[in-house]
Order: structure tokens, then sequence, then C-alpha cells
């Protein structure tokens, strides 16, 4: 069981209903309280109790782990506008009653939500539910950080509010979701799995590189999908648990909406910022691991000598490079990439950090550098223009931007690859590689066969 300090919730919201009245508009409330520590995927698993869509999110060194239930706030925007998200969360935040003594951690308001990888594509029935950008601010925020557990809790409050309602509904809810016994979670079982079309992927690769022959384009990343179905409906929080003990050096992450949840563990951070402090990474060009020592050692070196991996990681490290200093000082970039481990592949890695220059914020990096090389190609308008007219896959928000970010517009953002789109009993997985002048079709599929296993695993198979 779990005890809360008490907090006077109903006094907060009739303080922001005067300023509601006062102002003639609805006030946005968020209330940060610290709360013994809860295992977060009980919590998360505990949403489900309460039939709200919940969010997950860990970073990659699973020292901060966010879990929200309920939506307090939907931005929802099918032109996936960065600037318009941005204007909309500072007037949002104009018009606050934040009451968070635990700022110094990460609490208090929080967007989490994902952009569209080409906002021209046309949104098919596999991505009816993510269409556009969306972000969200949970009604319930737990945030993990430090070791320390904290509770944010997020509403609106309107001039008329019944607020003993509002404060009664939120003292219940929150409650069911601290209160309950220990959840419990089911086993998944795969019973079918489906290539979509591999024959013709592998056609595909070998007209990619017919066009990099060409010179009109230096590099393509093209997708595939795996479908799979199970035995009954996915249990979200038990593939959680999975992905969080096998896949270290990953941010994990989960955004559900209307029993439909988009899943993965993503090696590849797009860039964070704190407090004006810049961090991206360059992430391009694989290997596997080896069973042995020896086998993996030989992997890796193999990987870092190999000309076509090396050119596909210079593309990255080019643009993002370019990128970073267009908004940026003091940026540093290592001449030299080195490897990036995972459970089940190696990867070459250059870390960037930069000081974001004033005026910048988080969402603003984020428009500039999406979609990098290492998910669609270079130079990026060829490489997209391919993709839109031969890649057989939607990509909807796979290879896009996802993460969150805060009141003062710190956050981080993360590439949305190893992942899956899940609703009820099926899934769909998508895996995505860089071909350059001399790749091959056959050792392209099996390197994206290798890209599913993560994900595979984690659900199941």
């Amino acid at each position: 069981m779990i005890e809360t300090k008490e907090i006077k919730i109903d006094g907060v919201l009739q303080s922001a209903q005067k300023q509601s009245i006062d102002k003639s508009a609805p006030t946005f409330v968020s209330v940060t309280e610290q709360i013994e520590w809860i295992d977060p995927i009980d919590f998360f698993q505990a949403g489900k109790g309460i039939e709200e869509n919940r969010i997950y999110w860990s970073s990659a060194d699973q020292k901060t782990q966010f879990i929200g239930i309920g939506d307090a706030l939907l931005f929802h925007d099918v032109d996936a506008s960065y600037q318009g998200l941005k204007e909309k969360w500072k007037q949002t935040m104009e018009n606050s009653w934040i009451v968070n003594p635990f700022d110094q951690y990460k609490t208090g308001p929080i967007a989490f939500g994902g952009f569209p990888f080409d906002a021209e594509e046309k949104v098919e029935e596999l991505w009816e539910e993510f269409n556009g950008s969306q972000f969200r601010v949970p009604t319930f925020l737990l945030t993990i950080d430090k070791n320390k557990a904290f509770l944010t809790t997020t509403v609106y409050v309107e001039q008329g509010s019944n607020i003993d309602q509002l404060a009664a509904e939120l003292i219940t809810k929150k409650n069911q979701l601290l209160l309950v016994s220990k959840p419990t979670y089911q086993e998944n079982h795969i019973v079918l799995k489906h290539e979509v079309d591999p024959a013709e992927w592998k056609k595909l690769v070998h007209k990619a590189t017919t066009a990099i022959d060409s010179e009109k384009v230096d590099k393509i990343v093209l997708a595939r999908e795996l479908q799979i179905e199970f035995d009954d409906v996915c249990d979200i929080g038990q593939v959680l648990g999975r992905l969080q003990k096998t896949q270290e050096n990953s941010f994990v992450f989960a955004w559900e909406k209307d029993n439909v949840c988009f899943i993965g563990a993503t090696p590849e951070r797009l860039v964070k910022v704190d407090n004006q402090q810049l961090f991206s990474t360059c992430l391009a060009g694989t290997a596997p691991r080896g069973n042995t020592k020896e086998e993996d050692s030989y992997f890796g070196q193999q990987l870092l000598q190999d000309q076509k991996n090396r050119n596909e990681h210079q593309f990255v490290v080019d643009m993002i490079k370019e990128a970073v200093c267009s908004f940026a000082k003091y940026v540093e970039i290592p001449d030299q990439p080195i490897l990036y481990p995972l459970k089940n592949l190696q990867h070459l890695f250059t870390p960037v950090q930069a000081e974001l220059d004033q005026g910048y914020t988080l969402l603003d990096v984020v428009e500039k550098l999406h979609p990098t090389p290492a998910l669609c190609g270079f130079p990026r308008e060829s490489s997209l223009d391919f993709i839109r007219k031969f890649e057989q896959l939607k990509r909807g928000w796979y290879g896009a931007p996802i993460g969150w970010f805060d009141q003062y517009f710190d956050g981080e953002f993360a590439v949305a690859i190893r992942s899956a789109l899940v609703a009820g009993d099926k899934a769909s997985l998508f895996a995505g590689c860089g071909l350059v002048q001399d790749s091959d079709p056959e050792i392209e599929y099996q390197e994206t066969n290798i890209k599913f296993t993560p994900m595979l695993q984690a659900l199941g198979g």
C-alpha cells in the first residue's frame, strides 16, 4: 500500500477558479507532491483499471521514468506544426496555476507525444489514431527521478466548475491508482507472423541503389513491416516490463490512445535540452552482437572499419553538425565514432554537445533535425521524395520524433525506431536500414530481421 502526504487539492482548485473568474479564461492547474516509491510499471498497469489512456517513458540510463494516466490536455494538429505547438504551450502556461515545490526534479506540467515521420503522408487505417502531431498532459503523472517518486495531478478549472465534485473525482481516481493491490500481468503468446511482401521490398532496395548510382541521392532509408497476432489481447504492461529488463541503453516508450498503443525501445536520441545545454546523437551503422566476448569484439571492429557503414554514419554526423551549428554555439563533436552496444545489436555512435542560442527551444531543434539521414537519407529532400513515391509502408509515427517537454521547454526527444503499433490481439512491427551505393538487398533484409528482434522478444516471440 502507498501512503501519500495529504494535499489540499480543493483549496488549490478554489484559488485557480478565482483566477479563472478574474481572467475570464480557464486555468490550467498542476499540483505536485512527493509520494512513497512505487513500481512504475505497476502504476502503468493500474491505469488500466480506470480505463484511461496511458503513457510510459524511460530515459536511456533508466534513471528517469514517467508514467501518465488520463488526458488533462491534448494538443492535436493534423498539420503537425512545431511552431503552433510551441505557441499553444506558452499560452497554456500563461493561464496556469502551478504548485510544485519539487521543480529541481523532472516534475510539474509535462507534455508527452510525437510528430509524424512525414506530415504530408496520407493517414491510413493502421495509423488512424495517430494522425498528425499529438501531445498530452496526463491527469496523473508519476515521476521517478533520482530514486524519488512524485505525483503531479493536472486538471482544467473553469469559471463554473463544481470544485467539490472535481476534487472528489480526482481523489477517487488517485486512490484507485495508488492504493490498489499488486496488479496482474498476463503472458503474451504470438500465434501468427506475416512479413509484408519481403520479395517486393528487396526489389525496392535494388531500385534505391540504382537511384543512388545515378547520383540523384547519396543515401536512402527504407523500412518494412512485420505483422503478428496473439492468442489474446496483448498486455502492454508485460511488454514494458520485458523491454525495461532487456533493452539497456535504450529509451523505452509507450503512447496509448483508445486501446491502440505505439510502443518501443529506441537507442537513438534525437535531442535533449536542459537549461539551454543541448545533447544530440549520431547513430547509424549496424552490426550484430557476438555470442562470445571475442566474437562480439570482432563484429565491433569490423563495423568500425566497414566503409559502407562509416559512410552512412558520416552522412548523419555532417547533417546534424550543420543543423546544430545554425542555432547553437560551443558545438562539440568527436572526429571518430565509437561503438554503442545493445542486447541484440551494436551501432556506430557519435555524441553531440552544444549550448542552445537564446530564443530557440527544444521544439525548434526537433523541427530542424527531423528527419535525420539515419531515418530518411541524404540529401533530405531527394531521399524523402523516393520514400514518398515508392516505399510500401505508411510510417505514421515510426522513425519520427517522440518525447516530452516541461513548462520551460526542457525535455528530450528520441527517434521512434525498434517499435510496434499494438491494437488488441494484433501488432505491426517496423524496421528499416540505410542504403548506399553498394548495398546488397539480401544483407539489408537480414539487417531488418535483426532489428525486429528486440520487439519480437518483448511481445512474446
